[in-house]
C-alpha cells in the first residue's frame, strides 16, 4: 500500500507545481506561500478529526514532537525557496533541480535508517543522478539570462536541500504517530514560519492585492499540497524512505506534462533523455527494494 500512497503523493505534488505557478504570476511568492499554507493547515487538521487521531496528541513524546517541528521548519524553508524559484524561473528548469533532493534523501536514508545499498540500488541511484543532471543542463541564451537571471537556480538548490532534510526528519518524527496527525503538526509549524516571513519582510500589505483568479489557483495549490503530504507521510510511515522519496519525485512527469499544455514549455532531446533516466532509475529502485 505504501507504493500507492507514494504514487498519489507524486501526482498531487506535480499538480501543485502547475497550480502554484499560475498563482504567482503577479502575487509575491512569500505571500502566496503563506496563504496556501492556511489551506493546507485546514485540510490537514480536517483529516485528523475525520480519522479521530486527535486523541493521540497528549501521548506524543518530546523527541517525536521535536523532529516534527524541525521537519516543519525545513518544509517551510523549502517552500519559500521553491516558490521564489518558480516565480522567476521556468517550471521545467526549477522542478528538476528541486527533485535533486531525491539523491540526497536516498543517501541520508541509507546512512540513518540502514536501509542497505546493494550494487543494483547503487546503479539506480547513479541513473537517477544522471537523469537529473541532464534535465538541468538547459543552456540559457543571453536574453534569458538578462531577463530571468540565475537566481532561480540557487533558490531551487535551497529548496532541494531543505526538502531532503524534511523527508529524513519527517520519517523520524512520524514513528509512533498517526501520519495525518504528524502532517497537521508539521503544517502548523510551516504556517508560523511562512507568516513570520511575510511580516518580517514587510509584505503583509500585499495580501489585499491578490487577484481573485490567482487567489483561486493558490488555494487549489494548497489543497493539492495537502493531499500530497498526507499520501507522502503515510507512505513514509509504511515504506522505506530510500524508495518512497524517488517515487514521490516522479511528480516531475506530471509537471512536465502539464507545463507543456499549460505554459507551452517543451523539453529538448537532452532533457527528454534525462526524464527517461530519472523515471527508469526510480522504477528500478522500487523493484530492487
Amino acid at each position: 500500500m505504501w507504493l500507492l500512497y507514494a504514487a498519489g503523493s507524486a501526482f498531487f505534488a506535480g499538480v501543485t507545481s502547475i497550480l502554484a505557478k499560475c498563482g504567482i504570476k503577479k502575487t509575491d511568492s512569500t505571500v502566496a506561500t503563506a496563504v496556501r499554507t492556511i489551506v493546507v493547515l485546514i485540510f490537514a487538521w480536517g483529516m485528523v478529526f475525520l480519522a479521530g487521531s486527535q486523541d493521540q496528541i497528549p501521548g506524543i513524546s518530546r523527541k517525536t514532537l521535536l523532529f516534527l517541528i524541525l521537519s516543519g521548519l525545513a518544509t517551510g524553508a523549502s517552500w519559500l525557496c521553491y516558490f521564489k524559484a518558480l516565480q522567476i524561473g521556468d517550471v521545467n528548469k526549477v522542478v528538476p533541480v528541486d527533485k535533486s533532493s531525491t539523491v540526497l534523501t536516498i543517501i541520508l536514508a541509507l546512512i540513518f535508517f540502514h536501509e542497505g545499498l546493494r550494487p543494483g540500488k547503487a546503479a539506480a541511484i547513479l541513473v537517477i543522478t544522471a537523469g537529473i543532471y541532464l534535465m538541468i543542463q538547459k543552456k540559457d541564451t543571453g536574453e534569458e539570462i538578462e531577463k530571468n537571471g540565475i537566481g532561480w537556480f540557487w533558490y531551487a538548490c535551497g529548496s532541494a536541500v531543505f526538502a531532503s532534510l524534511t523527508s529524513i526528519l519527517g520519517k523520524i518524527g512520524i514513528n509512533g504517530v498517526e501520519s495525518n496527525l504528524g502532517t497537521a503538526i508539521r503544517t502548523t509549524v510551516v504556517l508560523v514560519l511562512a507568516w513570520g516571513m511575510v511580516f518580517v519582510t514587510g509584505k503583509g500589505k500585499e495580501i489585499k492585492n491578490i487577484s481573485r483568479k490567482e487567489g483561486m489557483f493558490i488555494c487549489c495549490s494548497g489543497l493539492a499540497t495537502g493531499a500530497s503530504w498526507l499520501c507522502y507521510y503515510h507512505a513514509l510511515q509504511l515504506g522505506p524512505a530510500s524508495v518512497v522519496a524517488p517515487v514521490d519525485k516522479l511528480s516531475v512527469l506530471v509537471t512536465v506534462a502539464f507545463s507543456y499544455f499549460v505554459f507551452g514549455e517543451k523539453l529538448n532531446k537532452k532533457e527528454a533523455l534525462g526524464l527517461f533516466l530519472l523515471t527508469a532509475g526510480t522504477v528500478a529502485m522500487v523493484f530492487l527494494h
